[in-house]
């Protein structure tokens, strides 16, 4: 997926945003907000908005010394997250089709997107999401898949949205691999948000070696790709792996809310709309 210019300004507002959850230093944000900017007319639309998102959050690093500037709003995302697993557990474990269920709630776990979202109220999207219609339902074969599947690929996002990953490969219940970003960008899961979110309980935790708000391939681990290419289902979680993987040399399940009007355009789908969608070439990546 490119970066449309719609993308550009977007890239703005998250620095700025994050610039703020950082620094108080007006100076600071003022120099973050020159450098984005700058960095705007070097950022080419043939590359995806992932990667140049990137850049966003290397020079407010850069700027301020701050490695992550939504820890704590990851902490919190997560412990309300937790607050929440019980009720949704009962939810799967009482429903008429336990997968599907497991599905809706692990989507609605995307609406926790700080790069996008700064309001939204997780309770009532996950009310929402469990009886709205979906836009993109491959069902059928995405449960024909993980049935025949020994070793399943998942890619997550947002911390917080990974305690909801958790209810998914419970009910999946097969062997499962959970991929993290290599550093922090934006409020997307590094290894301590899987670990405090107790993915270690149920699933093997790599890191991607991505460095991006999302996965991009031409920069993963060997360890990573070895995986993608192997993996008998791979499932890719939220809007900045989709930006990533759309043209992925292989079949991949992305879940996802389409919050933004780029990525809903770019589905043909209506802003709002929640997707199980298969992607599938017949070429591996290498």
């Amino acid at each position: 997926m490119k970066t449309y210019l719609d993308c550009f300004p977007c890239f703005m507002t998250q620095a700025l945003r994050a610039a703020r959850l950082t620094t108080t230093d007006e100076t600071k944000i003022k120099a973050i907000l020159d450098q984005v900017g700058c960095s705007i007319k070097d950022m080419p639309a043939t590359a995806t908005p992932a990667e140049n998102g990137a850049k966003v959050y290397e020079i407010i690093r850069s700027i301020t010394g701050v490695y992550d500037s939504y820890k704590q709003i990851k902490q919190n995302s997560i412990k309300e997250a937790k607050q929440m697993y019980s009720y949704l557990k009962n939810k799967i474990l009482q429903s008429d089709n336990p997968l599907e269920t497991a599905i809706r709630i692990a989507i609605a776990g995307n609406i926790i997107d700080f790069g996008v979202n700064i309001d939204f109220n997780l309770k009532q999207d996950v009310e929402k999401i469990l009886f709205q219609d979906f836009a993109f339902f491959d069902f059928e074969n995405f449960t024909n898949q993980i049935n025949k599947a020994k070793t399943i690929l998942y890619i997550g996002d947002n911390a917080g949205e990974s305690v909801f990953d958790k209810l998914l490969i419970e009910t999946i219940n097969k062997k499962t691999i959970y991929a993290v970003r290599e550093i922090p960008v934006i409020n997307d899961s590094v290894m301590e948000d899987a670990i405090n979110s107790d993915l270690d309980k149920v699933a093997t935790l790599i890191s991607s070696g991505s460095k991006a708000p999302g996965t991009l391939l031409n920069q993963c681990s060997n360890e990573f790709l070895e995986i993608f290419n192997s993996a008998d289902i791979v499932i890719s979680k939220g809007q900045g792996n989709y930006e990533g993987l759309s043209d992925a040399d292989r079949s991949v399940f992305f879940l996802l809310k389409a919050k933004c009007y780029i990525i809903a355009n770019h589905l043909n789908v209506p802003v709002g709309s929640i997707i199980l969608k298969e992607h599938f070439l017949s070429k591996k990546y290498a």
